[in-house]
């Protein structure tokens, strides 16, 4: 579903929004602007899509926002809640941790545990929502260059097609072209050499039910399992030659590797389907918007897998720029509401960078212990349930503007305003005047009004003898 080659359809005809790259944070935008009726075109020039498990969760902050997009029980479906990881010493089990085994739902927060699920996957279940919402992805579409003035953005392809649209969004990952193209700076670090190989292998007589961590003195393997599926994530240190040079990934290097830490006569490791290196990067534009031009996820910035937290951000990247990007292009609010996507998500990928180095230092300390394995690299933070926007243009009023809301919405979300409150005049007045902007939920244990945003933070929080406030607030961005 959503997978035909569209390069000889591609016009030159006008879209709202082209969206360069169509992994998880180019598809997350294209399903929220397609779900607004918003024309959005999404292209990779990949020729076929990826099969390899590569990110491989979801936190609880991107449950809810696929929840809101209609697929959340889907991916719950798809995924290992709460999974138990396996720890060795010596190809000895030290002892076994669930994953958030100590957390339960609550209303505020319903999802307990994050989900491991292979990225592969995570995209074909967005690629089924965007096709059911009547777009698709078009493959072997090349970027080469793009132009841009005060009404849109003409895009080229390789093959000299050509693509205008109002905006364009780069989620062509780290090395990205639009970015290296608006000549944007990606200050940061990279490690000398890799610090992984990384694939997905057949591990037949590897009991599923665990994510098995074998750590040694002198190197590590992890074997992580996924729900219906003969493959599993590896992830190892590097092997070295004699000289002690790195040695490339490759099914025999895989297999010597598992002999070593394992120690497990008789499992082969088979059907190698992908195989890859990882170095730590971490890195991050100086800014995340150039005229009608944005990026987001890896474009944007890129930092260790500690905590899996590059999809996550990506991801919520794009939830917060969809919605905006959305009412901007239906004609609901003016333009200024653009800005607020670089004010508020700067700052939290530059936190993120933090948090990220912080989890692995943390990681890489805890395994030198026999019986600790990627566990210490989870906190509340990695959630991204606590990520708010206090300082931004949106927050408006009220002790917890820019928080999180509590709750989330099952496949009922919009571009729109929430407000909650008891049934009342106030409501009625909000409604009457702000127009398809806000959404009413009556309350009748309401002590106030509460506006949330369309992607679940709090926008203010008044009584409702202020109701004309909440009014004038919304308006606003109606005229800016």
């Amino acid at each position: 579903m959503g997978e035909r080659d569209m390069t000889s359809e591609m016009t030159s005809e006008m879209t709202s929004v082209l969206i360069v790259g169509a992994g998880p944070t180019g598809l997350t935008l294209a399903c929220v602007l397609a779900r607004e009726g918003v024309p959005v075109r999404i292209v990779d020039k990949a020729p076929a899509f990826h099969r390899g498990s590569r990110g491989k969760g979801l936190n609880q902050r991107s449950r809810e926002i696929f929840e809101d997009l209609g697929v959340g029980e889907e991916a719950t479906a798809s995924g290992i809640e709460h999974i138990t990881l396996r720890k060795y010493r010596g190809g000895k089990m030290i002892s076994d941790h669930v994953s958030a085994g100590d957390r339960v739902p609550t209303a505020d927060a319903p999802y307990a545990s994050g989900l491991l699920l292979p990225q592969w996957r995570t995209e074909e279940i967005l690629r089924g929502r965007l096709a059911a919402l009547g777009a698709e992805v078009e493959l072997a579409s090349e970027l080469t260059g793009f132009t841009q003035d005060e009404d849109g953005v003409t895009a080229t392809f390789a093959d000299g097609r050509q693509v205008r649209a109002r905006w364009l969004v780069a989620c062509d990952g780290g090395r990205s072209f639009v970015r290296k193209t608006l000549g944007l700076a990606f200050e940061g670090s990279t490690e000398t050499e890799e610090c992984m190989v990384i694939g997905d292998v057949r591990a037949d007589g590897l009991d599923p039910a665990y994510w098995h961590q074998w750590f040694d003195e002198d190197g590590a393997i992890m074997l992580c399992p996924f729900r219906d599926s003969d493959h599993w994530q590896l992830q190892a240190g590097p092997e070295r030659d004699a000289e002690g040079r790195l040695v490339p990934p490759s099914p025999e290097s895989f297999q010597r590797l598992f002999d070593r830490h394992a120690r497990i006569p008789g499992i082969r490791l088979t059907d190698v389907r992908w195989m890859s290196t990882y170095r730590i990067n971490v890195r991050m534009a100086d800014r995340f918007r150039e005229g009608r031009v944005f990026l987001a996820g890896d474009a944007a910035h890129i930092h260790s897998l500690a905590g899996g937290m590059g999809m996550n951000t990506g991801i919520q990247d794009a939830f917060n720029l969809g919605w905006k990007l959305a009412l901007v292009a239906r004609g609901t609010a003016g333009e200024a509401l653009l800005d607020t996507y670089e004010e508020e998500r700067l700052p939290v990928a530059a936190w993120t960078l933090q948090l990220t180095d912080e989890r692995l230092r943390a990681v890489r300390e805890g395994v030198r212990k026999a019986g600790v394995g990627t566990e210490a690299v989870v906190t509340e933070d990695t959630t991204t349930l606590g990520v708010a926007y206090p300082w931004s243009s949106l927050s408006w009023e009220g002790p917890d503007a820019g928080t999180r809301a509590g709750g989330v919405r099952r496949g009922e979300g919009g571009a729109w305003f929430t407000l909650r409150g008891r049934p009342g005049p106030a409501l009625r007045e909000v409604a009457e005047r702000c127009g398809e902007l806000v959404r009413v939920e009556e309350d009748e244990e309401a002590k106030d009004l509460l506006l949330v945003r369309p992607d679940h933070h709090v926008a203010m929080r008044v009584s409702e003898d202020r109701a004309g406030k909440v009014t004038a607030r919304v308006r606003s961005l109606q005229t800016t």
